[in-house]
Parts: structure tokens; sequence; C-alpha cells
């Protein structure tokens, strides 16, 4: 108790009765006002207590949502495409990813205006083939049917090993040259 100055735990009587109850300061050393406070206390006890700070109610902050136009040219683009066939390069400051490239070329074809509306995001893409950018759908060429795998990879261990097994009972062995054997008495034949 000694230790705590702060007014929170306790009120300062408390803190000086509770010391002279222990011997910290003994009887002859308590403070003058010890025993008039002891002799008329205080109607309220003066505890310390945390100011209350009335809440402030804040207007809801009513945040309308921002879509720009690129928004939808950019989630129809990750629709279509996926990420693009590069990641990002976010170590590069002036680097460019397909995915706003494809936005820029949009709105490019767009501004033109020769371009129908409802075809502009099939020719945009290929505007950018032209360039170079190859963009891969979803679904598409980039990911392989299961019909049209090699039936090999479907094969198991044991079915390859049947089969090599067959296929070596078929193959007639060779006739081979013998060897010669020589007799007990010495004498080879053939």
């Amino acid at each position: 108790m000694a230790g705590s100055r702060l007014e929170k735990f306790g009120t300062v009587f408390t803190r000086v009765r509770d010391l002279i109850r222990a011997g910290v300061i003994k009887q002859e050393e308590k403070p003058i006002w010890f025993d008039v406070y002891a002799a008329f206390p205080p109607k309220r006890e003066p505890l310390y207590e945390k100011p209350v700070r009335p809440l402030k109610k804040h207007a809801e902050d009513t945040v309308p949502e921002i879509l720009y136009k690129e928004d939808e040219i950019r989630a129809k683009f990750f629709e279509v495409y996926g990420n693009g066939p590069r990641a990002f390069e976010l170590l590069k400051p002036n680097f460019v990813s397909s995915c706003q490239r494809f936005v820029m070329m949009y709105s490019e074809l767009e501004s033109r205006g020769d371009v129908k509306p409802e075809v502009l995001f099939e020719e945009t893409a290929k505007a950018l083939l032209a360039e170079g950018v190859y963009l891969r759908k979803r679904g598409g060429p980039g990911q392989v049917a299961p019909e049209s795998r090699n039936p090999l990879l479907n094969m198991k261990l044991t079915d390859m090993l049947a089969e090599l097994q067959r296929d070596t009972e078929t193959i007639v062995p060779e006739k081979q040259p013998q060897a010669e054997t020589v007799n007990p008495d010495g004498q080879t034949s053939s």
C-alpha cells in the first residue's frame, strides 16, 4: 500500500490508518489531521471515481458504395480470364498488370467509338493479342479435358506389370548356342 501514491486504492485516511496498524508509522508519528478526521468523518467518503464521459453519439456514417466503370470491366476480366497469365510484380513500381492493360485498352477502344459495345470485350482481348499479350480463358485450352489425356496415365502399376509379363511370355526365346560340356574322362562333347 505504501508504494501506491494514487488515491485510486482507498483514501488517504484509510492508507495512513493501515500503515499505523501495520507498524510502519508509529503512534507518535501519526499526522495531526488523523485524529480530527477520525472524530469528524465526512458525510460522503472521498473515493476516487473515474470521470464518466458522456458518450458522444456520432451520426451514422453512411459510406456509399463507390463503383467505377473500370471495376465492372475488371470484374468481368477476372471472371473470364482469372488473374491473367503473369503474377503481379509488386517490387516494380511501374508494373502494369494484364488486367490493367486490358482496362486501358478497353477504355481506349470505347473512346474511339468504332467498336460496338456488345463485342467490345472480345475486341479488347484481340487487340491485346495483337500487342503480344496472350490471355487464357478459364477452363480453356490451358486445362486438358480428361478424355484427351493419355490413357497410359490412368494405368495402374499392377496392370502395367501384368501387361509386361504377358508380353515376355509371348516372346519366344532365341536358341542360344550350347556350351561345350566336359566329361569326367576329359573329353568334350557338343
